[in-house]
C-alpha cells in the first residue's frame, strides 16, 4: 500500500505555483536537477535562436554587448563593480590560472571531495602543496604558510554549505587568500565576499553552458594573464595581431574569447534572477528542499545533513536515478546519493510526486 508522505506545514509550505511563472518553456519532465544544469528561460532560448539564425543569414548580431550585459549582471549579484569581473568558459580554467600564478612551494588548502574542476588544477600545477581536509575543519586547518584556501560555497555531491565567514576570518589571520566556487549557489544564495570568486553560468543562473565568471580584487590579485588573447587587450579590436601591447586595465585582461551565443542566452536568466531577487528565490528553493526532507523522514530516509540548502542528497538511493528518469523525474546519482536540487520552476507537486515514487 502506498504511503502518503508528510509535507511541510501550511505556514511554511511554498506556493503550488512555480516562482518563475511562465518564464520557461513547459518542461517535459519533473525536473529536479538544477545542480547539473538549470533550465534556460524562454527569452534566453529565443535569444540563442535569433543569434544562430542571424549568423546563418549573414546578419551577425553584436553579441559582445551580451557579454558586457552578463558581466554587469553577475557583478551586481556579486556586489562588486563590473571592472572586477572576468568572463570565460569554465571553473577549471580560472582555477588553473590562479594555480599558475602562485609561487613554488605555496600551500593550497582544499576540502575533501570538493568538485574536481576547482581542486584538480592545484594538484596538476607542479611545485604547489595542496592539502585536503574535511569541509567542517577547513577554517581550523588554515595555518602559517597557507597561501590560498579554495572551496565551494555549496558542495556539489551533497549540498553542504561551507562556513565561509569562519574560513575568511582564519585566512585573513594567517595572510592567506580565498577562492570560492559559487557554481552551486549563485542564483539562490548571496555571493560571498572573497579574494576570488568563480562560477559557471548554467546552473542556478539559468544560462547555457560555455560561461564562467571570475571576480578578482581591485589590485587584480597578483594573477598573471597567461591565457590572454586579443579580447584581453585594453582595445580588443586593436589587439588582433602580434603580442597584445596593452592589456585591459581591469579584470577583462583575464577574459577568455567568449562563446558568444551562450552569452546571448545568459542575459535572460540573469535578468530573471535579479528581478525576482535572491531572497525570494532562496525562500522558494529551500522551502521545497525542506518539504522533501520532511517527506523523506516520513519514509524512513535520512539525507545528508545540509540545513538551509537547495540541494538534498539521500545516501544509498543513487541507484534509483534511472528508474525515476524512466518515470519522468530528472535527478542525479552523485557519489551514491540520490541528489535532488530545487529552483524557481519547481513546485510542491514536483516534490510530492518524487516522494510518492520513492514510497
Amino acid at each position: 500500500m502506498e504511503r502518503t508522505p508528510s509535507t511541510a506545514s501550511p505556514s511554511t509550505a511554498p506556493s503550488t505555483a512555480s516562482l518563475g511563472g511562465d518564464a520557461f518553456v513547459a518542461p517535459q519532465s519533473t525536473y529536479l536537477n538544477t545542480a547539473s544544469t538549470g533550465l534556460i528561460p524562454a527569452a534566453g532560448v529565443a535569444a540563442l535562436h535569433e543569434g544562430v539564425l542571424a549568423t546563418a543569414a549573414g546578419r551577425p548580431l553584436d553579441h559582445f554587448r551580451d557579454v558586457e550585459a552578463a558581466r554587469a549582471a553577475f557583478a551586481r549579484l556579486a556586489g562588486v563593480p563590473a571592472h572586477r569581473v572576468a568572463t570565460g568558459a569554465s571553473v577549471a580554467v580560472y582555477a588553473g590560472l590562479i594555480a599558475a600564478s602562485l609561487p613554488d612551494g605555496a600551500e593550497v588548502l582544499l576540502a575533501e571531495d570538493d568538485f574536481s574542476s576547482l581542486v584538480n588544477p592545484f594538484h596538476m600545477r607542479p611545485g604547489l602543496k595542496p592539502r585536503t581536509v574535511a569541509l567542517e575543519r577547513l577554517a581550523e586547518e588554515v595555518r602559517p604558510g597557507t597561501a590560498l584556501v579554495a572551496v565551494s560555497q555549496v558542495q556539489s555531491a551533497d549540498g553542504r554549505i561551507a562556513d565561509l565567514d569562519a574560513v575568511r576570518d582564519a585566512a585573513r589571520a594567517h595572510g592567506a587568500r580565498t577562492l570560492v566556487d559559487v557554481s552551486q549557489s549563485a542564483g539562490w544564495l548571496p555571493v560571498p565576499q572573497a579574494d576570488f570568486v568563480v562560477s559557471v553560468g548554467f546552473k542556478w543562473l539559468l544560462g547555457p553552458r560555455g560561461i564562467a565568471y571570475l571576480t578578482v580584487p581591485e589590485d587584480l590579485g597578483g594573477l598573471t594573464p597567461f591565457l590572454a588573447g586579443w579580447v584581453a587587450g585594453e582595445q580588443p579590436w586593436d589587439s588582433c595581431y602580434g603580442p597584445v601591447t596593452e592589456l585591459a586595465r581591469s579584470a577583462r585582461r583575464f577574459d577568455i574569447s567568449p562563446s558568444l551565443y551562450s552569452y546571448a542566452g545568459a542575459v535572460a536568466g540573469l535578468d530573471l534572477i535579479e528581478t525576482l531577487g535572491i531572497p525570494a528565490v532562496r525562500a522558494h528553493d529551500t522551502a521545497l528542499a525542506d518539504r522533501f526532507r520532511t517527506g523523506l523522514a516520513a519514509l524512513g530516509h535520512t539525507p545528508v545533513d545540509a540545513p538551509g540548502s537547495a540541494i538534498v542528497a539521500v545516501p544509498g538511493l543513487g541507484a534509483r536515478q534511472p528508474q525515476l528518469s524512466e518515470a519522468g523525474l530528472e535527478l542525479s546519482d552523485r557519489a551514491g546519493n540520490l541528489r535532488a536540487s530545487f529552483h524557481l520552476y519547481n513546485t510542491t507537486e514536483d516534490v510530492d510526486r518524487l516522494l510518492n515514487l520513492l514510497a
